[in-house]
């Protein structure tokens, strides 16, 4: 079946919804979605997959059709994501996946392939990020919040949530806005506008400094493992910067690039293929 089902299963007392094609017998791709988005930035590459592959998406918790737990029964930090995640893998019986990871599903992947190495088939790792030196100057109101989780360090993160910089998200770069459909930002919208949305997101932005700490461990995972890999960025993301390998004197030289197949979401995406042990680093 190439067009998705939708369901819902209870993990852990949480509700999480996710999408499925594709024949269970064929090797599984698991989709974990970014910010601000769902598994709905999948809903075109699904039935592309579909033929070759045994596709399945959840949302998030707190994303999306999945439930968002209160902030006082449940915390919002990547290891908990990861966790329910890793569970819900394990409900449905998935014993072997590729896993395709776009943005905060990188850091949610990337701990459920460290603690299941000989489960992850390949990654795909779109804008997903474990070095440094790829967090762009735009990350710095974050890393304040991060160094001073203030009230007033916290508030001036919001601007990102509102519907104004989520439609920026999927605009930014690209040269022919008529290409870009309103339904995906106007969909975000509408998830962040729910009741605590804002406050889950400003939790998890929180969190967001334990990937840092734990880049060092990726790195390992990534070199000890070497699972076959595809790095994808977009080359008009100003959040997760690709990497550059420097010359000796210090210079960059850029990377040469060629077109990704499997763009599917906000900016214009840019593909490139890094032998091990470099992937990432």
């Amino acid at each position: 079946m190439k067009h998705p089902t939708y369901h819902r299963v209870d993990v852990v007392g949480i509700s999480v919804f996710y999408r499925q094609a594709g024949d269970p017998t064929k090797p599984t791709l698991l989709l974990l979605h970014g910010f601000p988005s769902s598994s709905h930035m999948f809903r075109d590459l699904i039935p592309q997959l579909a033929d070759r592959f045994h596709v399945i998406a959840p949302d998030i918790p707190g994303f999306g059709q999945s439930a968002s737990p209160s902030r006082a029964q449940f915390a919002y930090t990547f290891d908990n994501l990861a966790d329910v995640v890793g569970k819900f893998i394990e409900i449905l019986s998935i014993e072997r996946f590729a896993l395709y990871a776009f943005d905060i599903g990188a850091p949610i992947g990337f701990r459920i392939a460290m603690k299941n190495p000989e489960r992850v088939t390949a990654i795909i790792s779109q804008n997903g990020n474990a070095y440094e030196e790829a967090l762009g100057d735009v990350w710095e109101p974050i890393r304040r919040y991060w160094v001073e989780p203030t009230e007033l360090n916290r508030e001036a993160l919001r601007a990102i949530m509102k519907p104004a910089a989520i439609r920026w998200q999927y605009e930014h770069g690209v040269s022919n806005l008529s290409e870009i459909s309103p339904d995906g930002y106007s969909l975000d919208a509408f998830y962040m506008a729910r009741p605590d949305a804002e406050e889950i997101q400003l939790d998890i932005a929180l969190d967001y400094a334990s990937n840092v700490a734990m880049y060092p461990a990726f790195q390992a995972y990534f070199r000890e493992h070497q699972p076959p890999l595809l790095a994808i960025w977009g080359d008009k993301d100003p959040f997760f910067l690709p990497w550059v390998p420097r010359r000796s004197d210090g210079t960059c030289r850029m990377p040469r690039f060629v077109s990704s197949t499997l763009a599917t979401s906000r900016w214009r995406r840019t593909a490139q293929r890094l032998p091990p042990p470099f992937l990432l680093f």
